[in-house]
């Protein structure tokens, strides 16, 4: 399946945009529209931080496991995605761009690397929803970075 990507601009600077993401439970606030029933494992930050989570979409649920697996300060965040008991195997990419005149663009990109039959007969409806679902969270990131929201949890 060809991968979705989405992004956001917000005005604050790179590197902390970079220290809230890059710590696992700084995700749920923005994502807990999809990603469900967090539980943490594995350092706070960086690479290993995992969590385990229920994805509730399209009237389904499927637990998934994160972790991330390549962390480059203040660029890129890569976190391994598996779920459907160990048949879909995804890898979601935080891309963060410093603009000229200040602030971040925040690209986040999810690519399947194994993707159940099922989900490939389905891919156009499965690409939709995701892409709807990563939008809305990349507009709840910018919106808890604007409103201050965006210190890094301990």
């Amino acid at each position: 399946m060809r991968p979705v990507t989405v992004s956001v601009t917000v005005t604050q600077g790179r590197e902390e945009v970079y220290d809230f993401l890059d710590v696992m439970a700084n995700h749920e606030p923005f994502t807990d529209h999809m990603l469900r029933d967090w539980e943490y494992s594995g350092p706070a930050s960086g690479v290993g931080a995992k969590a385990t989570v229920q994805v509730r979409a399209a009237g389904r649920t499927d637990a998934v496991e994160i972790e991330v697996v390549e962390a480059v300060r203040p660029v890129r965040i890569v976190e391994r995605n598996t779920g459907a008991g160990g048949r879909r195997v995804a890898h979601g990419t935080y891309e963060l761009e410093e603009l000229p005149g200040g602030g971040t663009r925040i690209a986040f990109e999810y690519a399947w690397r194994r993707v159940p039959p099922a989900e490939r007969l389905s891919a156009p409806l499965v690409r939709s929803l995701l892409r709807r679902g990563n939008e809305r969270a990349l507009r709840r990131l910018a919106a808890r970075l604007s409103a201050g929201g965006g210190q890094p949890a301990p």
